[in-house]
């Protein structure tokens, strides 16, 4: 059934209907690049089964195994869309009602498949009663064929027989006799041979056997049927629930059968819209080989509804215009679309194109004639929601008048407000489209060089044709084409030269605007490391500062608990001299002193910092230095400038200081100092070079957890908050790989796939 609604397949109009087309289409996809591909094999059209079973007739064997297939095939779709689902993948998922509705009833199945073994073999264990029949017909078989075998093998008919074997004729068992012996051979014939020879006889002594076999098998074959009547019941029970099953999967399968497709080429979900607006971006004609043909850019709409393309033969322009239409329809047909994501296709009601050459001499129609039928067709049907495509409008006859006609045509369909493009190689209809606001030129790129079109379609630059070039690179003479040339209007060779200046400049205005948005890319990541550092800067002064404050309020707490505790034990023994100890009292005037001098020599060593007495030639980018007034270690970013002050990295944190402050640590110290020092200073250098993305196409899964591991150890000592993750679409057994990786890290806070704009589903964003 879904392979006759694909052969069907029609675009709609309705903006709503393409979205949910559109809709099922992604998430089909999405579910098959997630869990792999789902099957429909046991599905057949049962229609007409289902119709008997509304008026209560029963169905065959082979009718009720169908049904049998049926709920079989949807309890497999049914278990596939249930599995590996999350609420983020329910909420967004339009195939999840589809799938919820199916109903598998697998009671049903199941009894159907224990009571029919095939289309013409009942099982034994379908009832009682036919297990009992068929046990008596064996037991009347077996007595049956005893009396036989000692028949055939009696001494006393051996001469009468033919052969000494077992037939049966007309449902009944008999053995081949001699015509000769009839008369003595008592039985009752059923049939004799071509020549006479021989006749088949039922002995008389098994007449009454071959009765109870017939009437068994009768009894058999009456028990079927109530089998047979019986599970029709049951299936008419559930007719409603069968019908809407076969409809629910053949919707699937028609859906699975669009995301399959999709798969084939690559394709991506446009963008849609009801204003005209088009944008194609590395699109491709569908029935063309996707690793050779050139994917173009083509726009069309908003400020512009009419586009005229030119160039020179072969080089690409009724492709270009047959590839507009096709995704048109593809999309207004819910399907996806060649193309790169972020193409937006408009929605139309009617897409009328005049390509190809329809001359006929029976209907005496030339090839102008051809034309300007469909033309006069188009005219009268287009209006502000039609999309018409034209190929060489106004050929086959004059070309002054078929280029007046063209442009006057194509003018009247874009006040009108329809979306139009054309293909051409008239000048003066470039010379329209650069003249007239709202009509735009593209050409289709051509490699004089070469002699070979490059089949890129260039936005906003006229074509040349080429003519001259290609002629003269083929050989002709010289004076032939200078002859040629004199014969041109200055006019067209003047467009032609402004085709070329234009064209130049397009070019060098392109490769200008790449440069300027390449530095603004930098400019706009320096802003940020810039901004990021100042925040972390920011921080770990904040930090020290409150470090110092909790010091110094746990030095006057300590200080104040001694003395209050000293003026406790003086108050004692004052109250009370007889009490007092005075080695106990000078000894704890002595402690009392001590930690007032300890006090003093912080406060002064805090006051009369210590200076380091290096030179700016002393250091060198990486040494690790003590700066004094803090009391920590750091790394030399930037050597001493003039004024004897060098940027040193301590942790996140990197600040000018006078070289005076500095203290280098010998080699000693630093090898001292063990792995934490070394991780230290790698993760200082980390900070400043590292960059927050990695690329892993193309990688085996085991191959780009590696380097993914490694990656991320470089991102926390570069203290970065959030990373990203190229992985690709593909088949998406990389991205499951890297997802199942990224679940086992305890450092790794969350990660999603990536938005629109930030790489779909081809990256992951990992926040730590």
């Amino acid at each position: 059934m879904a392979k006759k609604r694909c052969e069907r397949l029609t675009p709609y109009r309705e903006l709503v209907k393409i979205q949910t087309l559109q809709e099922e289409t992604r998430d089909a996809c999405l579910r098959l690049s997630k869990y792999g591909s789902v099957s429909f094999a046991g599905l057949t059209d049962v229609g007409a089964s289902f119709k008997l079973l509304q008026i209560g007739s029963p169905l065959s064997a082979s009718e009720l195994l169908s049904i049998a297939s049926l709920l079989e095939t949807t309890a497999n779709v049914k278990s596939y869309g249930d599995s590996k689902l999350d609420e983020e993948d329910v909420t967004r998922d339009s195939l999840v009602r589809l799938f919820e509705e199916l109903i598998p009833i697998p009671d049903l199945a199941s009894e159907i498949r224990k009571c029919i073994i095939s289309a013409d073999e009942i099982a034994d264990d379908a009832s009682r009663k036919l297990k009992e029949i068929r046990k008596n017909i064996e037991i009347s078989y077996n007595r049956i064929r005893q009396k036989l075998d000692k028949i055939i093998h009696s001494e006393a008919n051996r001469d009468m027989l033919q052969e000494a074997i077992i037939t049966t004729r007309s449902g009944r068992y008999c053995i081949p006799v001699k015509a000769a012996y009839r008369s003595k051979f008592p039985g009752m014939l059923h049939d004799q041979s071509q020549t006479g020879s021989t006749v088949f006889i039922e002995p008389l002594e098994i007449v009454n056997l071959n009765n109870d076999i017939r009437e068994l098998e009768n009894e058999e074959h009456l028990e079927i049927e109530r089998i047979l009547m019986e599970l029709s019941e049951r299936c008419g029970q559930r007719v409603e629930e069968l019908t809407e099953d076969m409809k629910l999967l053949t919707d699937l399968d028609f859906i699975f059968a669009r995301a399959r497709f999709a798969g084939t080429y690559n394709g991506s979900e446009p963008i849609l819209n009801e204003e005209g607006r088009i944008d194609l971006k590395g699109a491709i004609h569908p029935l063309l080989e996707r690793k050779t043909a050139v994917p173009i850019d083509l726009r069309l709409g908003g400020d512009f509804s009419l586009l005229i393309i030119t160039g020179p033969n072969t080089g690409g322009k009724t492709v270009s215009l047959k590839t507009l239409g096709l995704l048109t329809l593809m999309a207004q047909s819910g399907l996806h679309i060649p193309a790169r994501y972020g193409t937006v296709i408009s929605i139309y009601n009617d897409i009328f194109a005049d390509i190809g050459d329809e001359q006929s001499i029976e209907q005496n129609l030339s090839t102008f004639s051809s034309h300007m039928s469909n033309i006069v067709y188009i005219v009268k049907h287009a209006d502000n929601r039609s999309l018409c495509l034209f190929d060489e409008p106004g050929g086959g006859t004059d070309p002054v008048e078929g280029a007046a006609l063209a442009t006057a045509i194509l003018s009247h369909l874009k006040d009108m407000g329809a979306t139009v493009m054309a293909t051409t190689h008239y000048s003066e209809l470039k010379s329209f489209a650069i003249a007239s606001p709202g009509v735009e030129n593209a050409s289709c790129e051509f490699d004089v060089a070469t002699l070979r079109p490059t089949f890129k379609l260039l936005m906003g630059v006229p074509g040349k044709s080429n003519a001259f070039a290609i002629s003269k690179k083929l050989g002709l003479p010289d004076e032939i084409i200078d002859t040629a040339k004199n014969g041109i209007d200055s006019d067209a060779v003047n467009v032609e030269e402004l085709i070329a200046d234009l064209d130049k400049a397009k070019r060098e205005a392109e490769a200008d605007k790449e440069e300027i948005a390449q530095s603004r890319r930098e400019i706009e990541e320096l802003k940020k490391r810039i901004s990021e550092k100042e925040k972390a800067s920011g921080d770990e002064r904040a930090r020290i500062l409150a470090k110092a404050r909790a010091e110094a309020k746990e030095i006057l707490e300590n200080a104040k608990k001694e003395a209050d505790e000293a003026i406790r034990d003086y108050n004692k023994w004052l109250k009370n001299p007889t009490s007092a100890d005075p080695r106990a009292m000078e000894e704890r005037r002595r402690n009392l002193r001590k930690k007032a001098e300890s006090l003093e020599n912080r406060k002064n060593d805090k006051k009369a910092p210590q200076t380091s007495g290096h030179k700016a030639k002393d250091f060198h980018i990486g040494d690790t230095v003590k700066v004094l007034s803090l009391d920590t270690e750091g790394h030399i970013l930037e050597l001493p400038d003039n004024s004897g002050t060098a940027l040193v990295g301590m942790g996140i944190l990197s600040s000018r200081l006078p070289i005076s402050d500095l203290l280098i640590i010998k080699e000693d110290k630093k090898s001292s100092s063990g792995p934490g020092r070394k991780a230290f200073t790698s993760g200082i250098s980390k900070s400043y070079s590292f960059k927050p993305e990695i690329n892993l196409l193309g990688k085996t899964v085991d191959e780009a957890i590696a380097e993914l591991d490694k990656f991320l150890d470089d991102a926390m000592l570069s203290h970065a908050e959030t990373v990203r993750v190229v992985h690709g679409k593909g088949t998406g057994a990389l991205r499951k790989g890297i997802h199942d990786h990224l679940r086992h890290l305890s450092y790794v806070k969350k990660f999603r796939l990536g938005e629109f704009g930030e790489g779909d589903a081809g990256v992951t964003i990992v926040s730590l």
